[in-house]
């Protein structure tokens, strides 16, 4: 079997290659075309077979991340909606929380006034109702005027419509009734309704759900079809599936019908490579730090599991959406992150970023800007006939040029010392970030190792990881594709949940009933989905979640229910799983409050095949000769000065298990380069992990490597 994984990121798209048969692996880099990522994504596949020499017929499977729909919602170009809604109800999307996203600003935009996701004028009110808590029918839906708004909308040429009804995750009826007529009179038109995307209370969250699907649904099942076409016109017959914001992959074809699972599909790839690195080398807690070309993914995952983020917090440039993602966090920190001083006289770096083009001022393609990639050049940490394998010359005189004309006047300060300054404030931002994620919340960071991801991450990571204190840098076999290598890795993964509203401290048989019966319905949809999409029986997981809060909070955790038929007993353990949760989450839980039911979900898992890593044989060597390459001064700080050490360069292809490579020392590969400061140490594990710690520090995350390093001492 042979599967390929293609992440495309703002500067570069990531490619690997499985052939399964022969066990290699190849990996592969080439610039995204933002203007249509298909292009970058066919010419990045075409030249990593002809690389691996593997026929593209031979592709059993194609595991996609895509920024497609993130990119829509920033850029703002999604489709034109149309939406039929409940009458009086019409401006709940302008409405919203009552938030705002500055407390004490009286100017300010609110994203979904001041960019609303449907515009005004196509919020069309219809007469009906339905009544809470059974959703039985008040008001009768008024088809006539279902009627009406359709040849409205037709008129006003929108793009999609959405059918959003107040109280509609209780029944669906005048929802579907509705569909049904917007299809009749209009069949061409994609239509989708609120139950479909998101039936769960919130009226406010679950329009906003809605109506993003649809905003992003035509640009994205056009972008899916012109792959699918591509492919197959390059002689690719395998599937093609794509990984949505959960962490679970799905087929094309799914996420044609729910493109707003796939928000923050390009960040999640390297959040699974990062859990399955740690149980694969034995080191339970990490933080992922995926620093790519235009910005830095970070996400804290303690015990390998991946945080699906708090649905209160689940939202998208400002827009709140009820699917399930991945705890991650997207800053405007990369290699292409442009220095500049502001009006005030600072000195910043980013969030701007050159992208791939023009890139840099290094890549000789007309950027003029400083960048950190630029300040990496002028520092020795980046030599420019080995970027990307040498496919990428750098030119480091205007790397100098940019920084000398562009920021040391201003700061009156030598090029190397602007250099590292960029440095510092990029790591600093990051390091911010990180905390935010973890010591906020409760995680002591330097209980953590630090999961160096994405082309820069290894650059910055050990500096980052004395910032916050962390004591152990891992960094993959392929640190410049994880995004990529998490696709390979990732199951087939949906969710399907109803809304079962029920309080805990006086459930009856009829209610337990109830939530068995919804239950097997879920359970039957999930097997009948994934039977579909080819999975065997056996390859089938099912993880069965009970949503609950105390009575009067606003939103839910997760608790696990127990396998089997709900019982009394079950209703308990579910109690007490909540508590535990909201413990956890909170730091503390309540044992004598009310506890509501909200939501049953069913998170349905498909097995696929993971990934296995050829042994490395064992060098139990000292800076080995063998994988030298040459010297060349690099610049580090040391205890507040600048120090220029002449730097030993290793072919990370050549290095062996167990050895050993002193710092200052630069480790170079083709998708990205790894820096060691002095004071700092790494070794190689069986599976060709590298193991990053200071030779100083002891204790702690530390003592994960020791077994490595006392090999060779």
């Amino acid at each position: 079997m042979v599967r390929i994984g293609v992440d495309v990121g703002g500067t570069f798209t990531d490619l690997i290659l499985v052939d399964e048969l022969t066990n290699q692996i190849h990996v592969h880099k080439v610039p995204s075309t933002l203007e249509d990522q298909s292009i970058g994504v066919i010419n990045g596949i075409q030249k990593l077979c002809k690389n691996a020499n593997v026929p593209m017929t031979d592709i059993d499977y194609v595991l996609h991340g895509t920024t497609v729909a993130t990119n829509i919602t920033i850029e703002r170009n999604g489709a034109v909606v149309g939406m039929l809604t409940t009458k009086n109800y019409r401006d709940i999307l302008h409405i919203a929380r009552h938030k705002k996203t500055e407390n004490f600003s009286i100017q300010q935009d609110l994203p979904w006034q001041a960019n609303p996701l449907v515009l005004r004028r196509n919020r069309i009110p219809i007469t009906e109702k339905l009544q809470a808590p059974d959703g039985r029918v008040k008001v009768p839906m008024n088809e006539e005027e279902v009627r009406q708004a359709v040849e409205r909308l037709k008129k006003s040429e929108v793009d999609i419509i959405v059918v959003s009804f107040l109280f509609s995750f209780l029944n669906d009826e005048h929802e579907q009734r509705a569909k049904e007529i917007v299809k009749e009179m209009w069949p061409e038109v994609q239509c989708f309704t609120s139950s479909e995307i998101a039936p769960q209370m919130r009226e406010y969250e679950r329009f906003s759900t809605a109506a993003m699907n649809a905003y992003v649904a035509p640009r994205v099942s056009r972008y899916l079809s012109h792959l699918s076409s591509a492919l197959d016109e390059a002689g690719v017959k395998g599937d093609l599936h794509i990984m949505q914001s959960s962490g679970g992959m799905a087929t094309s074809e799914m996420v044609t019908e729910k493109p707003v699972t796939l928000l923050k599909s390009g960040p999640s790839g390297a959040v699974l490579a990062t859990a399955w690195w740690g149980e694969l080398e034995g080191v339970p807690n990490l933080i992922s730090v995926d620093i790519g070309g235009t910005s830095a993914d970070i996400s804290v995952i303690p015990n390998n599991t991946p945080k699906i983020i708090n649905p209160r917090d689940a939202e998208v440039n400002g827009y709140p959406v009820l699917v399930p993602m991945i705890d991650v966090e997207v800053i405007g920190a990369g290699g292409g992150s442009i220095a500049y001083i502001d009006a005030g006289g600072a000195f910043r770096v980013g969030p701007k970023s050159a992208g791939a083009h023009p890139g840099p001022a290094c890549y000789g393609q007309g950027g003029e800007n400083p960048c950190v990639t630029d300040a990496n050049v002028i520092l020795g940490r980046l030599d420019p006939e080995q970027f990307l394998g040498g496919d990428l010359q750098l030119h480091p005189e205007l790397s100098f040029k940019a920084v000398e004309e562009k920021l040391c006047p201003k700061l009156n300060m030598s090029a190397e010392e602007a250099a590292l300054g960029i440095l510092k404030i990029i790591n600093n931002f990051m390091a911010l970030s990180i905390r935010a994620k973890s010591v906020s919340k409760g995680i002591d960071p330097r209980e953590f190792a630090l999961f160096a991801a994405g082309g820069a991450g290894p650059l910055h990571s050990v500096d980052l990881a004395e910032t916050i204190g962390c004591n152990l840098v891992i960094v993959p076999n392929y640190p410049g594709i994880s995004a990529a290598t998490g696709l390979l890795v990732g199951d087939i993964k949906y969710d399907f949940i109803k809304s079962n509203i029920s309080r805990l401290d006086n459930i009856t048989d009829e209610t337990i009933d109830s939530m068995n019966a919804d239950l097997q319905d879920l359970e039957e949809q999930a097997y009948t989905q994934l039977i579909k999409d080819g999975i065997k029986p056996d390859d089938i997981l099912i993880e069965r979640i009970a949503e609950c809060r105390y009575a009067g909070q606003g939103f839910e955790l997760r608790a696990s229910i127990p396998e089997g038929i709900l019982t009394d007993q079950s209703i308990e353990t579910i109690r007490q799983r909540f508590d535990e949760s909201h413990e956890e989450e909170y730091g503390h839980h309540f044992p004598n409050n009310v506890v509501e039911l909200i939501t049953l979900r069913i998170v349905a898992i498909g097995k696929t095949p993971s990934l296995t890593l050829p042994k490395l044989e064992s060098g139990n060597r000292i800076n080995p000769e063998a994988a030298f390459m040459y010297e060349r001064e690099t610049v580090y700080e040391v205890n507040g000065e600048i120090k220029r050490f002449s730097t030993p360069r290793y072919d990370r292809s050549k290095l062996l298990a167990h050895d050993l490579i002193q710092g200052p020392a630069i480790i170079v590969q083709r998708d990205t380069t790894t820096s060691i400061p002095p004071h700092w140490q790494a070794t190689v594990s069986d599976n060709g992990t590298l193991f990053v710690a200071s030779k100083v520090t002891q204790g702690g995350a530390a003592e994960s490597v020791e077994k490595y390093f006392s090999k060779v001492r």
